[in-house]
């Protein structure tokens, strides 16, 4: 692996190249595979590369090595859904690593819009966040942008309204902004989970200038990220657990939940609770019944600044 991998961009300026990435995603998941793994004699004591040859994957997937060479050198205009299928069958892909191959192999043709385009949050959609007291709410968008959140987020993850729009990115607070590797107990596994769905819309998006200038910026500043996205895992988080160490109220296990629009699947509603009864609960509802102004004065931080 090169130890500064950087971002591969295409011809087009703020471009990610689809082919380099589409060949870098079959190289990376044939090598985590192993002969023994998917039923097939490991000849030999020594072998030259790291997981399955691309003779045995094309083995597996039932096409030639020829045609299979072609698609992993990133060739894959003119390849069927049934032998993507088929080969996401043999590399034992997860359904988003599926649906990554197949953007990166069919990319499709997007309605241009402007680059600098602001995704947009619907009025009722920011009056229920509102009405959400019980825990943090976010409304996450493309490129892993926080378009909205309710109170309780603030006094959980602290006050975003401070924060410059272009900033209020988790990617750019998980890798950039060093309180949140206190605020994280598990600040390794927030980040793969970040730069797992990151590429995920870059794969969705690879013509979008404003993905690729945050990879292209993530990976200059922060080399956890550079080694993370060299990686080229991808995955679609849809609920989980978070673990925070708050500086008030101590360890908190919340339950993560996600919900993509039904109007627009590029925006994300994450929710977060704790259990009913159990100490995280409690932890919340002190933290509400203080609110964001009280707890940023028992922390010694002066009071948010209003518009």
């Amino acid at each position: 692996m090169d130890e500064h991998p950087e971002p591969v961009l295409g011809p087009a300026a703020g471009a990610l190249d689809t082919r380099a990435e589409l060949s870098e995603f079959l190289r990376t998941r044939r090598a985590r595979l192993k002969p023994e793994d998917v039923g097939l004699r490991s000849f030999g004591r020594y072998r030259r590369v790291p997981g399955l040859r691309r003779e045995e994957l094309a083995q597996l997937a039932g096409v030639s090595v020829a045609y299979y060479t072609r698609l992993e050198q990133g060739n894959g205009r003119h390849v069927s859904a049934e032998v993507l299928d088929a080969i996401a069958r043999a590399l034992r892909l997860s359904e988003a690593e599926h649906a990554h191959l197949t953007h990166l192999a069919k990319p499709k043709q997007h309605k241009k819009k402007p680059a600098g385009r602001t995704q947009q949050v619907r009025g009722p959609l920011r009056t229920l966040l509102d009405t959400m007291d019980g825990g943090p709410a976010i409304l996450v968008g493309r490129r892993s942008d926080i378009l909205a959140w309710n109170r309780m987020t603030a006094a959980v993850f602290g006050d975003w309204a401070e924060l410059p729009a272009h900033e209020r990115n988790w990617a750019r607070m998980v890798f950039l902004r060093p309180e949140y590797r206190d605020l994280l107990v598990d600040w390794e596994h927030k980040a793969i989970d970040v730069v797992s769905q990151l590429r995920m819309d870059a794969g969705s998006h690879p013509d979008d200038p404003r993905v690729s200038a945050l990879v292209g910026e993530l990976s200059v500043k922060s080399e956890e990220f550079r080694l993370l996205w060299a990686a080229h895992d991808v995955q679609e988080k849809c609920r989980g657990v978070q673990r925070l160490n708050h500086p008030l109220v101590g360890e908190l296990e919340l339950r993560v939940e996600a919900f993509h629009l039904a109007d627009d699947h590029e925006q994300m509603l994450l929710t977060y609770h704790a259990e009913p009864g159990s100490p995280s609960a409690e932890a919340l509802r002190l933290l509400a019944s203080w609110g964001t102004d009280a707890t940023r004065a028992e922390a010694g931080m002066p009071p948010r600044r209003t518009a």
